[in-house]
């Protein structure tokens, strides 16, 4: 980058990878229930740290270290948590494996960590069904039956009935520990059908459960499910914004599609309908897996147990994991940009010209209420007026087809600066060196030195440890528009400062005054200000007066230490302490 007026001054800018973990990926623990837990709810809720960067997990439950017995590779997308449907087995010691799930990229399978769950004390309490719901109408025949979980059931049994509480249907069926039951033939049409659900475990059933009902429809076929065209199950580097295809179901009249970023979630769609088998979808989020489900319906209801299905995006600009180096990189230049930049008043214009090994720039005008004007897209700006501008290298990624930006920005000032002035030279005895402070004024960017106009320059403006003597101060504006200097002489010195008075009515050191060296150039002092230890302001008094007599607004003040500050007619400071007694 370089940055000039009518030139360029080169400064250079590396193009690097985002290194986000220096020591590879790393494996999650356990949040709850934290590894080695003890008499966990077995209808918990299992969680796990949240690792930045990666797409999905995939969970494995069982019963033996890195066993799949009731969980095998589940994928759950980038959230960190998963409920067991059918809840826990009890008094068992559960083993959670964790997979770190990557496109196009091996995954990371974690090491096993484990729990063990409560003792169960008593039977499970009833449940509900979830459909058909209780008292729902137009039911049809060939419908599934379906329950929620209950807290520590193992099994249901399941009977259903044309009286409430029959079983002429079917009787006292073990359904197991699942929360469906698909008849093996129709259910009698236009009927209304009781349907008794009894949880039960190693304690006993759950006991009165009642009995919930709905009535069927006429006979009609239901339609069948479907299934992705595209992208298929498992899918990966999915556009961000493709278009979503179905296989048609001759005998549907239309479809409900759900798309979650989790295995339950709905933050895509949520049962949206269409009549078609398809739909475009805008802006998914890059190196993310999704669930879609697809149900088709006609007249007589909806398809039953339609399975979910999933896809990733693609990587996008990252992070993603660079197997080489074992580190998570991302695509996008890297910037150093300076959070402002000034030119030298009436040298406009300002050249920016950036040396970035980027694809393409762009450079943008920010006004005063945020509203941004394209003002160049090549590596180089020519700027003219002070304010707000946003600076933007990026480089072009093609994945699975298609052309993608990844950018790097940064908003910056332009300020004007000008060649300074040095106002004042305070000095101030420290011991037997001096204390000299550089006071300029100008609207540029200075630096100081001190006996030698090529430096070093430093930032701060107080030089200490001087040697007692004449010495040349100089100022230098950072960006090149001038050098001032100034000249220190020491003919202003503590000598001539009292270095006590005795203010007690004797006529003698009755006044504190600067008294004209016997020897040496005639002193001419602008004022004297005399000031107590904590820095206030007590009196000011001029060369050619009596002095001061110790008092402050008319009353005495008590002996001690005070100080006091000389201005001579060339703006150069002496100060110094003397003390008052009484």
């Amino acid at each position: 980058m370089s940055i000039g007026i009518g030139k360029t001054i080169g400064i250079t800018f590396f193009l690097l990878f985002m290194v986000l973990n220096t020591h590879g990926q790393q494996c999650p623990d356990l949040v709850n229930p934290v590894n080695g837990a003890t008499n966990v709810a077995v209808n918990t809720t299992i969680s796990w740290e949240s690792v930045p960067g990666v797409p999905a997990y995939l969970i494995s439950l069982g019963t033996s270290p890195g066993g799949t017995e009731l969980l095998n590779a589940q994928n759950v997308g980038n959230s960190p948590n998963y409920t067991p449907p059918k809840g826990l087995p009890e008094n068992t010691t559960i083993y959670v494996t964790i997979t770190l799930f990557f496109f196009d990229q091996p995954d990371i399978i974690c090491t096993t960590q484990s729990f063990t769950t409560e003792t169960l004390t008593q039977p499970p309490a009833c449940t509900q069904t979830t459909n058909p719901v209780d008292m729902a109408t137009d039911v049809n025949p060939a419908s599934n039956i379906r329950w929620q979980y209950t807290y520590g059931a193992t099994g249901y049994y399941v009977s259903l009935g044309t009286t409430p509480g029959g079983v002429d249907i079917l009787n006292t069926f073990d359904a197991g520990n699942n929360l469906s039951y698909d008849p093996p033939g129709e259910l009698p049409s236009e009927t209304t059908i009781y349907v008794t659900i009894v949880p039960y475990n190693s304690i006993g059933a759950a006991t009165n459960c009642p009995s919930q009902s709905f009535t069927t429809s006429e006979v009609s076929p239901l339609p069948s499910c479907t299934s992705m065209v595209y992208p298929p199950n498992g899918e990966i580097n999915v556009p961000l914004t493709p278009l979503l295809e179905w296989f048609e179901v001759p005998d549907a009249t239309g479809y409900r599609v759900t798309i979650g970023s989790t295995p339950n979630g709905a933050d895509i769609l949520d049962n949206a309908t269409f009549f078609t088998n398809s739909t475009p979808v805008l802006n998914f989020v890059p190196n993310q897996t999704f669930f879609i489900r697809v149900i088709p319906f006609n007249d007589a209801g909806s398809a039953q147990s339609c399975i979910q299905e999933s896809f990733s995006t693609l990587l996008g600009c990252g992070p993603y994991l660079d197997l080489a180096s074992g580190e998570f990189v991302t695509l996008n230049p890297e910037i150093d940009f300076p959070d402002s930049v000034s030119f030298c008043e009436n040298e406009a214009p300002l050249i920016i010209s950036s040396d970035d090994v980027a694809d393409g720039f762009r450079w943008y005008q920010i006004d005063q209420f945020g509203a941004e004007s394209l003002i160049s897209q090549t590596n180089e700006v020519a700027l003219t007026e002070n304010g707000s501008y946003r600076y933007e290298a990026y480089n072009l990624v093609t994945q699975s087809g298609d052309i993608i930006e990844c950018p790097t920005t940064k908003v910056f000032n332009v300020v004007s600066s000008e060649s300074p002035t040095i106002e004042r030279l305070q000095a101030s005895n420290a011991g037997t060196s001096l204390e000299i402070r550089v006071e300029a004024s100008g609207s540029g960017d200075y630096e100081y030195a001190v006996d030698n106009r090529d430096g070093p320059y430093v930032d701060d403006n107080i030089f200490r440890g001087l040697e007692p003597g004449s010495h040349t101060f100089y100022v230098r504006d950072k960006n090149g528009c001038g050098i001032a200097e100034k000249r220190f002489t020491q003919d202003l010195t503590l000598e001539g400062f009292p270095k006590f008075f005795t203010p007690n009515g004797d006529n003698i050191n009755d006044f504190w005054q600067f008294i004209q060296p016997p020897n040496g150039d005639v002193v001419v002092l602008q004022s004297i200000y005399i000031f107590n230890r904590y820095g206030a302001l007590l009196k000011e008094i001029s060369q050619n007066s009596l002095g001061w007599d110790g008092n402050f607004n008319g009353r005495p003040l008590p002996a001690g230490e005070y100080w006091f500050r000389a201005v001579d007619d060339s703006n150069r400071e002496i100060k110094g302490h003397f003390t008052l007694k009484r």
